[in-house]
Protein backbone atom coordinates (compact mmCIF):
# COMPACT_ATOMS: atom_id res chain seq x y z
CA UNK A 1 0.00 0.00 0.00
CA UNK A 2 3.02 2.09 0.77
CA UNK A 3 4.47 1.57 -2.06
CA UNK A 4 1.75 2.66 -4.26
CA UNK A 5 1.17 5.68 -2.39
CA UNK A 6 4.64 6.39 -2.98
CA UNK A 7 4.74 5.78 -6.75
CA UNK A 8 1.10 8.03 -7.32
CA UNK A 9 3.16 10.41 -5.54
CA UNK A 10 6.21 10.41 -7.72
CA UNK A 11 3.71 10.10 -11.16
CA UNK A 12 2.45 13.47 -9.37
CA UNK A 13 6.03 15.00 -8.59
CA UNK A 14 7.09 14.28 -12.16
CA UNK A 15 4.24 15.87 -13.65
CA UNK A 16 4.09 19.04 -11.91
CA UNK A 17 7.95 19.43 -12.50
CA UNK A 18 6.69 19.65 -16.58
CA UNK A 19 6.19 22.93 -17.77
CA UNK A 20 2.89 24.11 -19.26
CA UNK A 21 4.25 23.43 -22.34
CA UNK A 22 5.26 20.16 -22.11
CA UNK A 23 2.22 18.92 -19.85
CA UNK A 24 0.24 19.90 -23.25
CA UNK A 25 2.79 17.91 -25.02
CA UNK A 26 2.22 14.87 -22.94
CA UNK A 27 -1.40 14.97 -23.05
CA UNK A 28 -1.69 15.67 -26.54
CA UNK A 29 0.16 12.22 -27.10
CA UNK A 30 -1.51 10.64 -24.79
CA UNK A 31 -4.90 11.17 -26.07
CA UNK A 32 -3.70 9.77 -29.21
CA UNK A 33 -2.90 6.45 -27.77
CA UNK A 34 -5.84 6.50 -25.00
CA UNK A 35 -7.99 6.94 -28.75
CA UNK A 36 -6.52 3.90 -30.26
CA UNK A 37 -6.87 1.29 -27.60
CA UNK A 38 -10.48 2.80 -27.69
CA UNK A 39 -11.42 2.18 -30.40
CA UNK A 40 -9.66 -0.90 -29.92
CA UNK A 41 -11.32 -2.05 -27.08
CA UNK A 42 -14.67 -1.16 -28.19
CA UNK A 43 -14.92 -1.66 -32.25
CA UNK A 44 -12.41 -3.95 -32.61
CA UNK A 45 -13.98 -6.34 -29.80
CA UNK A 46 -17.88 -5.74 -30.32
CA UNK A 47 -18.38 -7.53 -33.85
CA UNK A 48 -16.56 -10.66 -32.96
CA UNK A 49 -18.87 -10.81 -29.45
CA UNK A 50 -22.41 -9.77 -31.27
CA UNK A 51 -22.75 -12.35 -33.89
CA UNK A 52 -23.92 -15.97 -32.83
CA UNK A 53 -22.56 -19.07 -32.84
CA UNK A 54 -19.72 -20.03 -35.36
CA UNK A 55 -17.64 -22.75 -37.17
CA UNK A 56 -14.45 -23.78 -35.10
CA UNK A 57 -12.10 -22.19 -38.43
CA UNK A 58 -14.44 -18.51 -38.36
CA UNK A 59 -13.60 -18.65 -34.10
CA UNK A 60 -10.41 -19.82 -34.81
CA UNK A 61 -9.71 -16.78 -37.00
CA UNK A 62 -11.95 -14.23 -35.37
CA UNK A 63 -9.41 -15.07 -32.24
CA UNK A 64 -6.50 -14.55 -34.75
CA UNK A 65 -7.79 -11.48 -35.61
CA UNK A 66 -8.21 -10.10 -32.19
CA UNK A 67 -4.98 -11.16 -31.53
CA UNK A 68 -3.27 -9.26 -34.62
CA UNK A 69 -5.73 -6.16 -33.28
CA UNK A 70 -3.98 -6.07 -29.95
CA UNK A 71 -0.55 -6.24 -31.76
CA UNK A 72 -1.63 -3.39 -33.87
CA UNK A 73 -2.17 -1.61 -30.42
CA UNK A 74 1.13 -2.38 -29.32
CA UNK A 75 3.23 -1.62 -32.33
CA UNK A 76 1.34 1.63 -33.55
CA UNK A 77 1.08 3.26 -29.96
CA UNK A 78 5.13 3.16 -30.00
CA UNK A 79 5.05 4.84 -33.52
CA UNK A 80 3.30 7.91 -32.29
CA UNK A 81 5.59 9.23 -30.26
CA UNK A 82 8.49 9.58 -33.05
CA UNK A 83 5.57 10.43 -35.33
CA UNK A 84 4.90 13.75 -33.02
CA UNK A 85 8.83 14.36 -32.72
CA UNK A 86 9.28 14.43 -36.42
CA UNK A 87 6.04 16.41 -37.12
CA UNK A 88 7.38 18.84 -34.21
CA UNK A 89 10.58 18.86 -35.38
CA UNK A 90 12.13 17.11 -32.24
CA UNK A 91 13.65 14.44 -34.24
CA UNK A 92 13.43 12.46 -37.36
CA UNK A 93 10.78 9.01 -37.70
CA UNK A 94 13.02 6.51 -39.98
CA UNK A 95 10.14 5.14 -42.57
CA UNK A 96 11.25 1.64 -41.55
CA UNK A 97 9.21 1.70 -38.93
CA UNK A 98 5.92 1.89 -40.75
CA UNK A 99 6.66 -1.51 -42.24
CA UNK A 100 5.46 -3.19 -39.08
CA UNK A 101 1.77 -1.59 -39.00
CA UNK A 102 1.30 -1.75 -42.63
CA UNK A 103 2.31 -5.54 -42.27
CA UNK A 104 -0.33 -5.92 -39.59
CA UNK A 105 -3.01 -3.87 -41.49
CA UNK A 106 -2.89 -6.19 -44.74
CA UNK A 107 -2.59 -9.53 -42.51
CA UNK A 108 -5.99 -8.49 -40.76
CA UNK A 109 -6.88 -6.96 -44.17
CA UNK A 110 -7.07 -10.61 -45.73
CA UNK A 111 -8.38 -11.77 -42.56
CA UNK A 112 -11.35 -9.86 -42.11
CA UNK A 113 -11.68 -10.24 -45.91
CA UNK A 114 -12.02 -14.30 -45.30
CA UNK A 115 -14.22 -14.05 -42.06
CA UNK A 116 -16.76 -11.74 -44.02
CA UNK A 117 -17.08 -14.50 -47.04
CA UNK A 118 -17.23 -17.20 -44.37
CA UNK A 119 -19.67 -15.59 -42.35
CA UNK A 120 -21.33 -12.45 -44.14
CA UNK A 121 -24.29 -11.85 -41.61
CA UNK A 122 -21.79 -10.93 -39.11
CA UNK A 123 -20.91 -7.64 -38.22
CA UNK A 124 -17.03 -8.14 -39.07
CA UNK A 125 -17.07 -5.00 -41.90
CA UNK A 126 -17.34 -3.02 -38.60
CA UNK A 127 -13.81 -3.66 -37.91
CA UNK A 128 -12.76 -1.43 -41.33
CA UNK A 129 -13.00 1.56 -38.49
CA UNK A 130 -10.58 0.10 -36.21
CA UNK A 131 -8.28 -2.00 -38.47
CA UNK A 132 -6.67 1.20 -39.71
CA UNK A 133 -6.41 3.30 -36.77
CA UNK A 134 -2.71 1.44 -35.61
CA UNK A 135 -1.31 2.55 -38.81
CA UNK A 136 -3.51 6.40 -39.83
CA UNK A 137 -2.53 7.84 -36.53
CA UNK A 138 1.27 7.87 -37.03
CA UNK A 139 0.87 8.27 -40.75
CA UNK A 140 -1.30 11.29 -40.45
CA UNK A 141 1.64 13.60 -38.94
CA UNK A 142 4.58 12.38 -41.22
CA UNK A 143 2.66 12.67 -44.55
CA UNK A 144 0.89 15.95 -45.96
CA UNK A 145 -2.84 15.58 -45.49
CA UNK A 146 -3.83 15.30 -49.67
CA UNK A 147 -1.54 12.53 -49.51
CA UNK A 148 -2.84 10.83 -46.45
CA UNK A 149 -6.26 11.08 -48.07
CA UNK A 150 -4.94 9.27 -51.79
CA UNK A 151 -3.71 6.87 -49.89
CA UNK A 152 -6.35 5.87 -47.71
CA UNK A 153 -8.19 5.71 -51.07
CA UNK A 154 -5.42 3.29 -51.96
CA UNK A 155 -6.59 1.21 -48.56
CA UNK A 156 -10.04 1.33 -49.61
CA UNK A 157 -9.43 0.09 -53.64
CA UNK A 158 -6.97 -2.80 -51.80
CA UNK A 159 -9.81 -3.78 -49.30
CA UNK A 160 -12.47 -4.07 -51.81
CA UNK A 161 -10.08 -6.36 -53.94
CA UNK A 162 -9.31 -8.29 -50.87
CA UNK A 163 -13.37 -8.65 -50.16
CA UNK A 164 -14.12 -9.25 -54.20
CA UNK A 165 -11.28 -11.98 -54.09
CA UNK A 166 -12.46 -13.82 -50.87
CA UNK A 167 -15.98 -14.09 -52.84
CA UNK A 168 -17.43 -11.34 -50.92
CA UNK A 169 -20.84 -10.12 -52.90
CA UNK A 170 -23.78 -7.50 -53.06
CA UNK A 171 -23.16 -4.58 -50.32
CA UNK A 172 -21.01 -6.03 -48.11
CA UNK A 173 -18.70 -5.39 -51.24
CA UNK A 174 -19.10 -1.62 -51.51
CA UNK A 175 -19.69 -0.65 -48.07
CA UNK A 176 -15.45 -1.06 -47.43
CA UNK A 177 -14.98 2.19 -49.17
CA UNK A 178 -17.09 5.10 -47.69
CA UNK A 179 -15.84 3.20 -44.16
CA UNK A 180 -12.03 3.68 -44.64
CA UNK A 181 -12.48 7.06 -46.40
CA UNK A 182 -14.58 8.33 -43.78
CA UNK A 183 -11.91 6.89 -40.83
CA UNK A 184 -9.34 7.99 -42.53
CA UNK A 185 -10.92 11.56 -42.77
CA UNK A 186 -11.79 11.86 -38.99
CA UNK A 187 -7.99 10.56 -38.51
CA UNK A 188 -6.76 13.39 -40.30
CA UNK A 189 -9.08 15.68 -38.54
CA UNK A 190 -8.51 14.58 -35.13
CA UNK A 191 -4.62 14.40 -35.34
CA UNK A 192 -3.39 17.37 -37.53
CA UNK A 193 -5.11 20.45 -36.21
CA UNK A 194 -3.91 18.96 -32.40
CA UNK A 195 -0.66 18.52 -33.80
CA UNK A 196 -0.55 21.79 -35.49
CA UNK A 197 -1.14 23.88 -32.54
CA UNK A 198 1.13 21.97 -30.09
CA UNK A 199 3.52 23.10 -33.22
CA UNK A 200 3.08 26.78 -32.95
CA UNK A 201 3.17 26.26 -28.74
CA UNK A 202 6.18 25.08 -29.04
CA UNK A 203 7.46 27.29 -31.73
CA UNK A 204 6.04 30.32 -29.16
CA UNK A 205 7.92 28.86 -26.52
CA UNK A 206 11.72 28.66 -28.69
CA UNK A 207 10.84 32.47 -29.85
CA UNK A 208 10.15 33.61 -26.50
CA UNK A 209 13.74 31.49 -25.52
CA UNK A 210 15.19 33.66 -28.41
CA UNK A 211 13.78 36.90 -27.69
CA UNK A 212 15.32 36.36 -23.97
CA UNK A 213 18.69 35.59 -24.87
CA UNK A 214 18.77 38.37 -27.51
CA UNK A 215 17.67 40.59 -24.64
CA UNK A 216 20.45 39.99 -22.51
CA UNK A 217 22.70 39.94 -25.34
CA UNK A 218 21.31 43.60 -26.23
CA UNK A 219 22.13 44.98 -22.93
CA UNK A 220 25.05 43.36 -22.57
CA UNK A 221 26.50 45.08 -25.73
CA UNK A 222 24.62 48.49 -24.67
CA UNK A 223 26.98 47.89 -21.11
CA UNK A 224 30.08 47.12 -23.06
CA UNK A 225 29.84 50.01 -25.63
CA UNK A 226 28.74 52.79 -22.41
CA UNK A 227 32.25 51.20 -21.05
CA UNK A 228 34.28 51.36 -24.34
CA UNK A 229 33.21 55.26 -24.60
CA UNK A 230 33.60 56.08 -21.04
CA UNK A 231 37.27 54.29 -20.43
CA UNK A 232 38.37 54.38 -24.32
CA UNK A 233 39.14 57.70 -24.34
CA UNK A 234 40.49 58.41 -21.41
CA UNK A 235 42.59 55.63 -21.29
CA UNK A 236 44.42 56.65 -24.65
CA UNK A 237 44.79 60.30 -22.69
CA UNK A 238 46.38 58.65 -19.91
CA UNK A 239 48.66 56.30 -22.04
CA UNK A 240 50.20 59.37 -23.96
CA UNK A 241 50.45 61.84 -21.20
CA UNK A 242 52.59 58.85 -19.30
CA UNK A 243 54.32 58.95 -22.17
CA UNK A 244 55.42 62.21 -22.36
CA UNK A 245 55.86 62.41 -18.72
CA UNK A 246 58.46 59.21 -19.15
CA UNK A 247 60.13 61.56 -21.61
CA UNK A 248 59.96 64.34 -19.64
CA UNK A 249 61.71 62.79 -16.30
CA UNK A 250 64.59 61.44 -18.56
CA UNK A 251 65.54 64.72 -19.73
CA UNK A 252 65.20 66.05 -16.21
CA UNK A 253 61.81 68.36 -17.36
CA UNK A 254 60.01 69.41 -13.81
CA UNK A 255 57.12 69.09 -16.08
CA UNK A 256 56.56 65.68 -16.03
CA UNK A 257 55.06 66.29 -12.43
CA UNK A 258 52.31 68.38 -13.85
CA UNK A 259 51.76 65.44 -16.47
CA UNK A 260 51.89 62.61 -13.60
CA UNK A 261 49.13 64.81 -12.15
CA UNK A 262 47.36 65.17 -15.02
CA UNK A 263 47.14 61.81 -15.39
CA UNK A 264 46.19 61.22 -11.77
CA UNK A 265 43.27 63.57 -12.50
CA UNK A 266 42.15 62.14 -15.66
CA UNK A 267 42.55 58.59 -13.14
CA UNK A 268 40.39 59.75 -11.14
CA UNK A 269 37.73 61.06 -13.59
CA UNK A 270 37.50 57.93 -15.35
CA UNK A 271 37.13 56.15 -11.85
CA UNK A 272 33.95 58.28 -11.26
CA UNK A 273 32.87 57.91 -14.87
CA UNK A 274 32.64 54.40 -14.40
CA UNK A 275 30.97 54.27 -10.96
CA UNK A 276 28.12 56.36 -12.74
CA UNK A 277 28.00 53.59 -15.39
CA UNK A 278 27.70 50.58 -13.36
CA UNK A 279 25.14 52.40 -10.97
CA UNK A 280 22.91 53.36 -14.07
CA UNK A 281 23.13 49.53 -14.45
CA UNK A 282 22.25 48.12 -11.68
CA UNK A 283 19.58 50.93 -10.35
CA UNK A 284 15.66 49.67 -11.27
CA UNK A 285 12.89 51.86 -11.75
CA UNK A 286 10.20 50.61 -9.67
CA UNK A 287 7.35 51.94 -12.06
CA UNK A 288 9.02 50.59 -14.88
CA UNK A 289 9.57 46.90 -13.33
CA UNK A 290 5.91 47.10 -11.89
CA UNK A 291 4.79 47.73 -15.45
CA UNK A 292 7.10 45.63 -17.39
CA UNK A 293 5.94 42.34 -14.78
CA UNK A 294 2.58 42.87 -15.50
CA UNK A 295 3.24 42.66 -19.36
CA UNK A 296 5.43 39.88 -18.89
CA UNK A 297 3.04 37.59 -16.35
CA UNK A 298 -0.64 38.85 -18.67
CA UNK A 299 2.20 37.30 -22.02
CA UNK A 300 2.45 34.18 -20.40
CA UNK A 301 -1.32 33.97 -19.40
CA UNK A 302 -0.67 34.41 -15.95
CA UNK A 303 -3.32 37.61 -14.40
CA UNK A 304 -1.51 40.18 -12.67
CA UNK A 305 -3.08 42.55 -10.43
CA UNK A 306 -0.59 45.77 -9.78
CA UNK A 307 -1.98 48.17 -6.85
CA UNK A 308 0.00 50.61 -5.40
CA UNK A 309 2.10 53.96 -7.08
CA UNK A 310 5.76 54.32 -6.74
CA UNK A 311 5.68 58.37 -6.29
CA UNK A 312 7.19 59.99 -3.62
CA UNK A 313 9.15 56.75 -2.59
CA UNK A 314 13.35 57.96 -2.61
CA UNK A 315 15.24 57.21 -5.43
CA UNK A 316 17.26 54.06 -3.48
CA UNK A 317 14.03 52.77 -2.25
CA UNK A 318 12.66 52.65 -5.85
CA UNK A 319 15.95 50.60 -7.07
CA UNK A 320 15.91 48.23 -4.53
CA UNK A 321 11.92 47.25 -4.48
CA UNK A 322 12.56 47.60 -8.35
CA UNK A 323 14.92 44.79 -8.21
CA UNK A 324 12.78 42.67 -6.14
CA UNK A 325 9.81 43.00 -8.59
CA UNK A 326 12.23 41.94 -10.92
CA UNK A 327 13.45 38.74 -9.41
CA UNK A 328 9.80 38.16 -7.85
CA UNK A 329 8.42 38.19 -11.59
CA UNK A 330 11.42 35.86 -12.57
CA UNK A 331 10.49 33.40 -9.90
CA UNK A 332 6.70 32.88 -10.66
CA UNK A 333 7.40 32.70 -14.63
CA UNK A 334 10.49 30.01 -13.72
CA UNK A 335 9.00 28.08 -10.86
CA UNK A 336 5.63 26.75 -10.94
CA UNK A 337 2.57 26.89 -12.94
CA UNK A 338 1.12 30.16 -11.34
CA UNK A 339 -2.36 31.10 -12.99
CA UNK A 340 -2.95 34.49 -10.93
CA UNK A 341 0.09 37.14 -9.37
CA UNK A 342 -1.05 40.08 -6.89
CA UNK A 343 1.40 42.59 -6.61
CA UNK A 344 0.23 45.01 -4.23
CA UNK A 345 2.62 48.19 -2.79
CA UNK A 346 2.05 50.28 0.07
CA UNK A 347 3.69 53.19 1.78
CA UNK A 348 2.43 53.21 5.63
CA UNK A 349 3.85 56.08 7.61
CA UNK A 350 7.24 55.28 8.34
CA UNK A 351 7.67 52.51 5.90
CA UNK A 352 7.34 51.13 2.38
CA UNK A 353 5.80 47.83 1.76
CA UNK A 354 5.65 45.10 -1.11
CA UNK A 355 4.23 41.93 -1.06
CA UNK A 356 3.86 39.63 -4.30
CA UNK A 357 1.25 36.55 -4.06
CA UNK A 358 1.05 33.95 -6.38
CA UNK A 359 -0.36 30.85 -6.99
CA UNK A 360 0.53 27.31 -8.44
CA UNK A 361 3.73 26.35 -6.06
CA UNK A 362 5.13 23.15 -7.08
CA UNK A 363 4.02 20.84 -4.24
CA UNK A 364 7.55 19.64 -3.60
CA UNK A 365 10.42 21.69 -2.38
CA UNK A 366 13.16 22.89 -4.16
CA UNK A 367 16.69 20.86 -3.93
CA UNK A 368 18.65 23.74 -3.12
CA UNK A 369 17.91 27.52 -2.07
CA UNK A 370 18.66 29.61 -4.71
CA UNK A 371 20.81 32.63 -4.56
CA UNK A 372 18.10 35.17 -5.69
CA UNK A 373 16.32 36.12 -2.34
CA UNK A 374 19.73 36.13 -0.55
CA UNK A 375 21.36 38.86 -3.20
CA UNK A 376 17.65 40.45 -2.51
CA UNK A 377 18.35 40.69 1.62
CA UNK A 378 21.79 41.88 1.06
CA UNK A 379 20.97 44.95 -1.32
CA UNK A 380 18.19 45.55 1.43
CA UNK A 381 20.02 45.35 4.74
CA UNK A 382 22.04 48.61 4.37
CA UNK A 383 18.32 50.26 4.26
CA UNK A 384 17.54 48.20 7.37
CA UNK A 385 14.57 46.69 4.87
CA UNK A 386 13.87 42.84 5.43
CA UNK A 387 12.19 40.17 3.29
CA UNK A 388 9.96 37.30 4.02
CA UNK A 389 9.02 34.78 2.15
CA UNK A 390 6.81 32.26 3.00
CA UNK A 391 4.75 29.19 1.22
CA UNK A 392 0.62 27.85 2.21
CA UNK A 393 -0.57 24.91 0.25
CA UNK A 394 -0.14 26.32 -3.74
CA UNK A 395 0.44 29.90 -2.43
CA UNK A 396 4.06 31.36 -2.10
CA UNK A 397 3.95 34.75 -0.19
CA UNK A 398 6.96 36.96 -0.68
CA UNK A 399 6.72 40.44 1.58
CA UNK A 400 9.45 43.22 1.76
CA UNK A 401 9.34 45.82 4.10
CA UNK A 402 11.59 48.91 4.16
CA UNK A 403 11.90 51.46 6.56
CA UNK A 404 11.96 55.34 4.82
CA UNK A 405 13.48 57.12 7.57
CA UNK A 406 16.62 54.38 7.43
CA UNK A 407 16.76 54.89 3.62
CA UNK A 408 16.96 58.92 3.57
CA UNK A 409 19.43 58.60 5.90
CA UNK A 410 21.25 56.61 4.12
CA UNK A 411 20.89 58.70 1.04
CA UNK A 412 22.12 61.74 2.86
CA UNK A 413 25.33 59.37 4.09
CA UNK A 414 25.64 58.77 0.12
CA UNK A 415 25.53 62.15 -0.56
CA UNK A 416 28.07 63.50 1.42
Amino acid sequence: MLGRIRRISGWRRRWQARSRIQKMDLYTRNTMKSMLWFFLLTWGGLPLLAAGPRSALVTALSVALLVLNIAQGVVGTRRIGPAYDDYLGHGTFPRRLLAAPAVLLGVGTALLAALTAMDSRSAFPLLLTDLPIALMIPYALLVPARTFLLHCLGYAAAVVAFFAAAGVRGMELVAPLPMVVATGALMLITVRPGAWGLRNMWQAEEAKDVQARLAVAEERLRFGRDMHDVLGRNLAVIALKSELAVQLAERGRPEAVAQMIEVQRIARESQREVREVVRGYREADLAVELDGARGVLEAAGIDCAVTGAADGLPAGVQSALGWVVREATTNVLRHGNARRCAIRLAADGPAVTLVVENDGVPDRAPAAPGSGLAGLRERLAPMGGTLEAARTGERFLLTVTVPLHSAAELAEELTV
